[in-house]
């Protein structure tokens, strides 16, 4: 039996977390949202409503606290707060920190092992769970070895200095994870050129992923590059209409999408005679998505 009503104890939450904040922060079991009911002066009556006791353990009832406060802002006329958008179980949509881009293969690791221009192979995925020992074989730090000098000067001085200039050919995801460690947080600029997904680009980079496992081939290598970037350091990533949209979404999970500073639009050619002839619209450009750290 509750002292206190139900429409009470919900009300203090909203007062102090907002209705915007609170659903979330019941999904994802807020260690702050938990503390401020079991130490709130209200903290039994809380237990009672919005907790169940098993083998003697507290467990927090995400279910009955989201049930209350979808019944309380259904009743309320003042749920949409004048704001015009998308809203999803009585709040803005863009206001939940738990909407993310959701795809096939997201929790994996995509090996991308294309051993030289002329051939394409099967692309590998590695679970983060239940391969977490291949990756971590996988991501952890290689030896480069086989160097050439290229240009003047001296080998051995060259590779002591923080400044020389790298060309590594091989895995671009095994190098980066390699690389990580000597240059995370000095790069100022980052600029990607990857496969567009086209199925006929000239780098046979397996360039034909469907969208699923392009977009875990490109988180894997975006998130290592954004530990490579200093705190005012950019990245630039350029790419047709094939996958644009889809790793604009991708970055603004990864970088934030208070980051994004620009679409750059950049003409890729001039059109005349038979390229006009076309029952369409005509693509004469390519985009670079542009972001900060």
């Amino acid at each position: 039996m509750l002292k206190t009503p139900l429409k009470t104890l919900l009300d203090a939450l909203i007062n102090h977390f907002t209705k915007e904040r609170l659903e979330t922060l019941i999904l994802t079991a807020d260690e702050e949202l938990l503390t401020f009911m079991l130490e709130n002066q209200n903290a039994n009556d809380y237990k009672n409503a919005f907790f169940k006791t098993i083998a003697n353990s507290l467990v927090f009832n995400q279910k009955a606290l989201l049930e209350c406060l979808t019944k309380e802002l259904e009743n309320s006329f003042t749920r949409f707060k004048n704001k015009i958008g998308l809203y999803s179980q009585g709040g803005l949509i863009k206001s939940s920190d738990l909407v993310v881009l959701n795809f096939p293969f997201k929790d994996n690791v995509l090996l991308g092992n294309a051993k030289d221009n002329s051939t394409k192979s099967d692309e590998l995925f590695y679970h983060e769970i239940l391969h977490k020992k291949e990756i971590d074989t996988l991501l952890g730090q290689k030896v480069l070895c086989h160097f050439e000098m290229h240009g003047q000067g001296d080998l051995e001085s060259a590779l002591k200095d923080k400044n020389t200039n790298y060309l590594i050919k091989g895995n671009n995801l095994i190098a980066l994870h390699s690389l990580k460690k000597k240059f995370a947080k000095k790069v100022k600029c980052i600029y990607i050129d990857p496969p567009y997904n086209t199925g006929n680009d000239s780098f046979n980079y397996n360039d034909n992923f469907n969208h699923s496992s392009w977009l875990v081939f490109m988180k894997n290598r975006l998130e290592a590059a954004r530990e490579f970037l200093s705190d005012d350091g950019s990245i630039y990533i350029s790419l047709d209409y094939n996958e644009v949209h889809y790793c604009k979404v991708l970055m603004d999970e990864i970088f934030g999408v208070e980051n994004f500073q620009r679409e750059i639009i950049w003409r890729i050619g001039w059109l005349s005679g038979y390229k006009t002839s076309i029952n369409n619209f005509i693509r004469n450009h390519d985009t670079i998505l542009f972001y900060s750290k």
